[in-house]
């Protein structure tokens, strides 16, 4: 099988589980890494045994990298994006994918420019139990989705927002919960329920005066299928709870998954605690599959190393994808639709009015 060339733009915390899937990735042939400060970009380029750069041309070229991934910090993803596709790299994005619809068009408009694939990481559109709820829907077992539903709360404390420098501010991490997250749960929700037709909702911070950006966020959604739904995400609820999506279909059914239980996890810092399960599942003649597949589920997501497993699924897509020339499951366009839906919810917030979609 012919290697792809892969590197990583961005040595911090998250750029571990990368590395670790490019290293392991039979089509790929882990090779370099970039960070604007070099020594950080050596000490990392050293645990991988690859070539270190502060320059993202450079490295490309030299290189000669076929894909390259984006860890920087939210706001700092498109300039590297748009090098990169401009060097003719296909570039895969940390989640989201980028933290302004500005930033996402250029992004999209330099991989059109330049015949490249640029994707975005979600990966917990990998696990099993959100697969599952896609293939119900895909398959007809509950109609028409007419009402979707995301719930994520949790707790982040002071350390954790001075964990690095960037977190909590407009200008470093270009939001708050929404933004950094609950891009997961908002991205399983229009993959189940479709395009947005419009979108009011309100931020809030409500218990973290030491950061810039809201800790809460409540919306109602219109869908184009004629469905609504809504949000209710916060990083002001002590202790951790949850994050669940739960469908509903025109013939009653309902389907749902818990992403996320326990405490909330830091990439790179601690380790998710409860594996995701379908919480709720009425489709006919499968309302009793809820334990066996939790069972099943719980079993495998405690045999792997969960906090990697699923960022290489991803990533094995996306490489995979550009080696056979096809679309990955997440590229570009889809990344865009989750930022379009919290800019929905931060322009409803300021003007207080409803926003429709596509927003200008």
């Amino acid at each position: 099988m012919e290697k792809l060339k892969t590197g990583i733009i961005g040595c911090g915390k998250v750029g571990d589980f990368h590395a670790k899937a490019f290293e392991a990735l039979e089509n790929s042939e882990f090779t370099a890494v970039c960070d604007n400060n070099i020594e950080r970009a050596r000490a990392f380029a050293d645990r991988y045994g690859v070539k270190a750069y502060d320059d993202i041309e450079a490295m490309i070229r030299e290189s000669g990298l076929d894909v390259v991934s984006i860890c920087t910090p939210h706001p700092l993803h498109a300039n590297p994006a748009v090098i990169a596709a401009d060097c003719g790299c296909n570039v895969l994005i940390e989640k989201p994918l980028a933290s302004s619809l500005e930033d996402c068009d250029r992004i999209i408009e330099a991989g059109d420019r330049n015949h490249v694939t640029i994707g975005t990481m979600v990966q917990r559109r990998f696990y099993r139990p959100c697969m599952r709820i896609h293939q119900a829907i895909e398959d007809g077992k509950i109609g028409r989705p007419v009402l979707g539903m995301v719930t994520m709360l949790g707790w982040r404390d002071k350390n954790y927002y001075d964990s690095d420098p960037w977190r909590g501010s407009w200008k470093g991490e270009g939001g708050g919960v929404m933004v950094n997250q609950a891009p997961h749960q908002i991205d399983l929700l229009q993959w189940y329920m479709g395009e947005v037709d419009e979108i009011y909702g309100v931020w809030k911070n409500l218990n973290h005066p030491y950061i810039e950006v809201e800790d809460t966020a409540v919306a109602v959604i219109k869908f184009k299928n004629g469905g609504v739904g809504n949000i209710v995400v916060s990083n002001s609820q002590n202790p951790a709870l949850f994050g669940k999506v739960h469908i509903f279909g025109e013939n009653g059914a309902g389907v749902g998954v818990q992403t996320d239980g326990g405490a909330m996890f830091v990439a790179g810092m601690s380790s998710i605690t409860e594996a995701p399960y379908n919480d709720l599942w009425t489709v006919a003649g499968e309302e009793n599959m809820l334990e066996t597949w939790k069972r099943e589920d719980t079993d495998f997501f405690n045999s792997v190393d969960s906090m990697y497993y699923y960022h290489r699924e991803q990533i094995k897509d996306f490489v995979d994808a550009v080696q056979k020339g096809e679309k990955p499951l997440v590229d570009a366009r889809e990344g865009r639709k989750t930022v379009e839906i919290f800019t929905g919810i931060y322009r409803a917030t300021e003007t207080n009015s409803v926003i429709q979609f596509p927003i200008k």
